[in-house]
């Protein structure tokens, strides 16, 4: 077992991983921008390291500083969480070099899937249903419309390099293609230094469901059920759950069954999500996300299992802790981003919190690393934190998810909270009827 793990994040996530690395008796390492010198991950942990100013290509992208910092301090494992350099390819290969372990996959599989063609044809090739679509990048509008044209109307074009929306279009008829793809093209060329675009067919109205897995990187894996993340605003995600409203047992054991023995082919290691679209019954392969999620407590929650004591109990060679015949799953929960924006132009928010009050009681959770008195930066995602909420079954939950929002209190700037207050009243919702459109018609609709 490693004896001291740096993580290079904030926020919620470094303090959630901070806390699974108390559990296992490691010593922690906390770097941090001079904006987060008072964040809590940076109060709690044994060492702290300031590796720049607060622009995070300075800090939490700075591989060298962060080098630097394992450097200092002795650290011998370095945990990414989501977002900054967690799939980042050419850091894992670095840290690698310097005999440090990154705890997540190999830099091969990262480079696999962060490539959205690559990617699709990977899962294809170990057997994951994909959408319909070109087989890589479309080399021009000629050969756009023929693919189009084969597929049927509409399509979306994506771009390879990047994800958020960023280099997405619709063109529901040839007429509009050729605008649609300059368009993507310019737009993941701006987002990510890459112009090369793909096809899909565009469902019109799919769910969007993801796998859990774990593997050991010896040809062993297990999954841990699905998330449903269809409520989402401009593609990103709002509230997540788990299980799907919209699978039974056996849809749910299919795919995951499909998803894990995919995972043991590729003998992928440690933790990752397989999304995908779902419609009319059937899945259709998205993306592969080489990391842990920002909705991973859902999965905790009702599997009891920790994820973060998997990925580094898996990274440091102890392998999985369990059997898929050992996986069990318990009720309903339900997760909500609690964000620092306006709840009606979703304008962020940064500044001084006065007042924060979690909720609490059976089967809730909080995950925040803010404080009363603490100050929202401008320079990160706006985060303020993650309520997760636990119960026997779907009714039980919402019920529970009722209260604790009501008891939630966050002073000083906006937040989302409202918005929340007014999903878990709402009949489609409540009904888990609901696609990855619902949420931007009924915000349309002026809720």
């Amino acid at each position: 077992m490693f004896q001291k793990i740096l993580i290079a994040n904030r926020g919620e996530i470094a303090l959630r991983i901070l806390r699974a690395c108390k559990e296992l008796g490691i010593q922690t390492v906390a770097v941090h921008s001079t904006a987060d010198a008072d964040a809590m991950h940076v109060r709690l942990a044994d060492e702290s390291v300031c590796i720049g100013p607060p622009p995070s290509r300075d800090s939490y992208l700075n591989i060298h500083q962060i080098l630097a910092a394992c450097e200092i301090t002795g650290a011998d494992a370095i945990h990414p969480g989501y977002g900054f350099l967690a799939e980042n390819a050419k850091f894992a290969e670095i840290l690698a070099a310097h005999n440090i372990t990154f705890i997540g996959p190999s830099a091969e599989h990262i480079r696999i899937m962060g490539d959205k063609i690559e990617a699709k044809r990977t899962a294809k090739r170990l057997g994951i249903p994909v959408v319909p679509g070109s087989d890589g990048a479309v080399r021009d509008e000629h050969e756009a419309k023929r693919i189009a044209a084969d597929i049927g109307y509409p399509v979306l074009i994506k771009a390879s390099a990047g994800g958020g929306g960023r280099g997405m279009k619709v063109a529901r008829s040839e007429t509009e293609l050729s605008q649609a793809l300059s368009t993507a093209r310019a737009e993941a060329g701006a987002a990510f230094g890459d112009d090369a675009v793909y096809l899909e067919k565009y469902l019109e109205k799919p769910r969007h469901i993801e796998v859990q897995v774990m593997g050991d990187g010896a040809g062993n894996a297990i999954h841990l059920g699905e998330r449903d993340c269809s409520l989402q605003r401009r593609h990103q995600k709002v509230w997540e759950e788990a299980t799907s409203p919209a699978l039974n047992v056996e849809q749910r054991n299919r795919i995951g069954e499909t998803v894990a023995r995919a995972v043991a082919d590729l003998g992928y290691s440690g933790a990752g999500t397989v999304e995908f679209l779902y419609e009319n019954g059937e899945f259709y392969f998205i993306e592969m996300n080489t990391r842990l999620q920002v909705e991973h407590p859902v999965t905790e929650a009702i599997t009891g299992i920790d994820l973060v004591h998997e990925q580094i109990r898996i990274a440091s060679g102890g392998g999985l802790s369990l059997r898929q015949d050992e996986v069990r799953f318990h009720g309903h929960a339900i997760e909500c981003r609690i964000n620092a924006e306006d709840p009606r132009t979703f304008v962020p928010s940064p500044g001084t919190i006065t007042h924060f009050h979690t909720p609490g009681g059976l089967g809730v959770r909080v995950d925040s690393g803010v404080y009363s008195g603490y100050r929202i930066p401008p320079y990160y995602d706006s985060l303020i934190g993650k309520l997760i909420v636990h119960g026997r079954n779907r009714v039980e939950c919402m019920m529970r998810l009722r209260r604790a929002l009501d008891e939630f209190v966050v002073d000083g700037i906006n937040s989302t909270l409202p918005l929340f207050r007014d999903l878990v009243g709402n009949i489609d919702v409540a009904n888990g009827d609901y696609d990855i459109h619902w949420l931007e018609n009924y915000l349309a609709q002026g809720r």
